[in-house]
């Protein structure tokens, strides 16, 4: 007799919805020129919102990273501004500072030289130190009025020094050279060169008028010409020189998010695993886990609080003492592949263990020694083999297919010719032997049909039925046409309902699968009346019917059992192994299961030790 199979629980990871689906906040758009305010603030803001992200100490160095190159700190067009800022500040006390110094030496400055001085000693220092207004809206370069209260400012204060000082006491227009390399770094190119022509004719305009009593014009106009010249030059060296810096930060910022973006990904895939993952290195520190591996690991894996030392862990300990000796050797020893890992709560779990090193970059020798980082992929041994096993039966299933459909042609030709045979007046010896060809003939057909109707890609009708009418109609048959032998009247007990239990199930199929069950239960049940109990009825919650055979026979084998819905393995000598492997396949087209029961597990009648349950999808009636 065949029997069932062992039900298996399929891992279900846990799915963490927090932070994990949250997408890591960009930096792009961060203004490199928000000096207004305090981009410290805004730096300690992404690097706050990326560690609530849950980077864990793989990510670390990329927010530090982060916070290097994006954040306002980090940027050099920012530091660039904010060094201007104070530079302003320090050259308008010194700007001060140097008409009372002239004095000491015996000059006497102008009076309106001295307040153009205060006056612009005053908004420097007070620009620093307040720092502005704060710009809501990021830019990329100088807001109008940003350029008005530095550039602007400076120009209009260096033009009014450089005319109020004729006698050239202190020379006042090399100051000019500061705003127009302001201007190129902190400004687009057209008004960057716009800033340098306006201190060119200022330059000329003051030589004009400067020489005018001297009478040396030419000379005077050439030099500021030649100075006009170099501001030119500067304008345009400064521009393409920040540009550059420009695009490598903006090159650098999109490299690291990439990097971030990928490093979100590979947590994701990660934890959405079935394998156990778990990343250590080579002090024995467990970095990363993923709830697949927590789950292998039993209650003290749930425990686990990262960065967490392997030494401290006695789940862990067998795989402490494998990884020190793999980064002696350079791999994954092999006594170690297949280790169990003790359980708190009973019995220790059997796991197949596979490492992976990283490796020293640089060097491509094949004795490369690993590097400190090991990854640890942990299986389930169990589920493993039964994923082998569903495999190898998968593809015997498909070989099997191919056989039987090539067997159907010179079988029915041994058919015919038997059948031409005992159509002739053969002797007693002749017709038993031609009868033992046609009953032989007749159970080969009934193998490749068997085989032929699981055979891969056969597609599932969508045909529903009323279970309880067709079980009844199957019964009835199944009475009439069984052994008298059987006494199926008498050993047959049935219980239906007395109302429509619609199911998705084809109805040939229906009857293949209970033909099948009745079969095998009357062979291994008693002599009694009610030896065999069929039971049909919904399950709770009405959207299930359950289909139950129960015999009083022996209980099977442990060893039997769990063999049960595997092709080709049978009790009997003239079994062919495939009845209930056909009672599964068909099932689960549908959505249904089959499973065998002992008595003592889930029993529903007393004293029938073996009980096959089919539970099949209901379908709910038409309103």
């Amino acid at each position: 007799m065949a029997g069932s199979r062992g039900t298996e629980r399929r891992r279900q990871p846990d799915r963490r919805q927090g932070d994990r689906r949250r997408p890591p906040r960009s930096t792009l758009g961060d203004s490199w020129l928000s000096v207004w305010g305090d981009s410290r603030t805004s730096s300690r803001r992404d690097g706050g919102a990326e560690a609530d992200a849950g980077g864990g100490g793989d990510s670390r160095l990329l927010r530090r990273e982060a916070e290097r190159l994006v954040s306002g700190d980090g940027a050099a067009l920012p530091r660039i501004l904010r060094t201007y800022v104070i530079a302003r500040a320090a050259l308008g006390m010194a700007l001060v500072v140097a008409p009372w110094v002239a004095a000491l030496l015996g000059s006497r400055p102008p009076l309106p030289m001295m307040l153009v001085a205060l006056v612009y000693a005053s908004q420097a220092v007070s620009l620093w130190v307040l720092r502005g207004v704060h710009d809501d809206a990021p830019a990329d370069r100088l807001l109008p009025r940003q350029w008005l209260w530095t550039i602007g400012i400076d120009l209009l204060a260096f033009v009014l020094l450089r005319l109020l000082d004729p006698t050239g006491l202190l020379n006042y227009g090399a100051l000019l050279v500061l705003p127009v390399l302001m201007a190129g770094v902190l400004t687009r190119r057209v008004l960057a060169l716009g800033t340098a022509a306006a201190v060119a004719l200022v330059l000329l305009a003051t030589a004009w008028w400067s020489s005018q009593p001297a009478g040396d014009l030419l000379l005077a106009l050439s030099q500021a010409g030649l100075s006009g010249a170099g501001l030119f030059l500067v304008a345009l060296l400064s521009a393409e020189l920040a540009q550059r810096l420009a695009r490598e930060e903006r090159s650098a910022r999109s490299s690291l998010e990439l990097a971030r973006q990928q490093t979100q990904l590979n947590r994701v895939v990660i934890e959405e695993m079935n394998d156990g993952v778990m990343v250590v290195d080579r002090a024995g520190t467990v970095r990363t886990i993923n709830p697949a591996a927590r789950q292998l690991l039993g209650v003290a894996g749930q425990r686990i609080a990262l960065p967490c030392p392997m030494s401290g862990e006695p789940v862990l300990a067998g795989l402490w003492q494998a990884l020190q000796q793999a980064y002696v050797q350079g791999n994954w020893p092999e006594s170690a592949r297949e280790q169990v890992l003790p359980q708190a709560e009973g019995e220790g779990r059997a796991v197949q263990v596979r490492a992976r090193f990283t490796r020293r970059s640089g060097i491509a020798a094949d004795d490369t020694p690993p590097e400190d980082i090991c990854v640890l992929f942990i299986e389930d041994l169990r589920l493993l083999r039964s994923r082998q096993r569903q495999e190898k039966l998968a593809a015997m299933g498909r070989m099997s297919a191919g056989i039987a459909h090539e067997i159907r042609n010179p079988l029915a030709a041994i058919a015919q010719a038997n059948a031409l045979l005992l159509e002739d007046d053969l002797p007693p010896t002749q017709q038993r032997l031609t009868r033992i060809v046609a009953d032989n003939v007749d159970r080969l057909k009934r193998i490749v049909d068997d085989v032929m109707a699981v055979a891969p890609g056969a597609a599932p009708s969508s045909a529903e039925i009323d279970a309880n009418a067709e079980v009844a109609v199957v019964v009835a048959d199944w009475r009439r046409s069984a052994p008298s032998s059987w006494r199926a009247d008498e050993r047959l007990s049935v219980s239906l309902p007395g109302h429509a239990l619609r199911v998705r199930f084809d109805a040939d199929h229906l009857r293949r699968v209970l033909l099948n069950l009745l079969d095998n239960a009357v062979r291994h049940a008693g002599e009694q009346p009610g030896a065999v109990v069929l039971t049909l009825r919904p399950l709770t919650g009405d959207r299930a019917v359950l289909l139950n055979v129960a015999s009083d026979g022996e209980a099977i084998a442990p060893e039997v059992e769990r063999h049960l819905f595997e092709p080709f393995f049978s009790t009997r000598s003239r079994g062919g192994g495939l009845g209930l492997y056909i009672c599964r396949e068909l099932c689960e087209r549908y959505g249904a299961s089959i499973e065998y029961r002992p008595g003592a597990v889930g029993q529903l009648h007393v004293g029938h030790r073996n009980q096959f349950s089919v539970v099949m999808r209901r379908v709910a009636a038409a309103s």
